[in-house]
């Protein structure tokens, strides 16, 4: 398949028949100014011929990196079907109306915890948070809490994409996607 969002989605598909668990859950890595990386998972809402969306507080680590240095990488790994993906690229913050959107489909409780919570922050205790959670749900009965205005969406527009699936003995087959002007140009590497 020459087209790897294609192969994405259909690598997607299959991962969700195969029974993975949280398919959609995904690696991303940012960077500070001085090159020093940061991973952590998020949930990926959205694939196609523009990348990849997922949502995030842009106050946190995670969004100051992605503010300070515009680059990204996400993995996915599904073990049930032996594959991997990699994905490098650079990042575009969604506008308001899209964050708006999706803030409406998160379920109530989702809702709250993100509007309640300093991502990334100290707090004193748990039982703090949890007091404010609680607070913030009385206001707010039913979840309606409006969206914060550093609750963001992010897109990784691929420059890379890298597919990999486990082959025995141990000679994994792997094939790299890189953008050029005309498309995409695809490279079998070795593993």
């Amino acid at each position: 398949m020459a087209d790897p969002i294609a192969r994405f989605q259909s690598w997607f598909r299959q991962a969700v028949q195969a029974g993975a668990v949280l398919p959609e859950a995904m690696v991303v890595a940012t960077a500070d100014t001085r090159g020093r990386p940061s991973a952590r998972w998020v949930l990926l809402k959205e694939a196609g011929p523009t990348g990849f969306v997922f949502y995030t507080n842009a106050n946190s680590r995670k969004g100051r990196e992605m503010a300070a240095n515009p680059y990204a990488a996400l993995v996915f790994y599904w073990e049930v079907t032996g594959r991997q993906i990699r994905i490098e690229g650079r990042l575009r913050e969604l506008d308001a109306a899209a964050a708006d959107a999706y803030w409406q489909e998160r379920p109530p409780a989702s809702r709250i915890a993100s509007a309640v919570s300093n991502q990334s922050a100290p707090i004193e205790s748990r039982a703090v948070l949890m007091k404010r959670y609680r607070e913030l749900a009385a206001r707010f009965p039913g979840g309606s809490v409006p969206r914060p205005a550093h609750w963001k969406g992010y897109r990784v527009v691929p420059d890379s994409v890298e597919f990999w699936e486990r082959a025995e003995p141990r000679l994994h087959k792997r094939e790299l996607f890189t953008r050029t002007r005309g498309g995409w140009k695809s490279q079998i590497l070795q593993p």
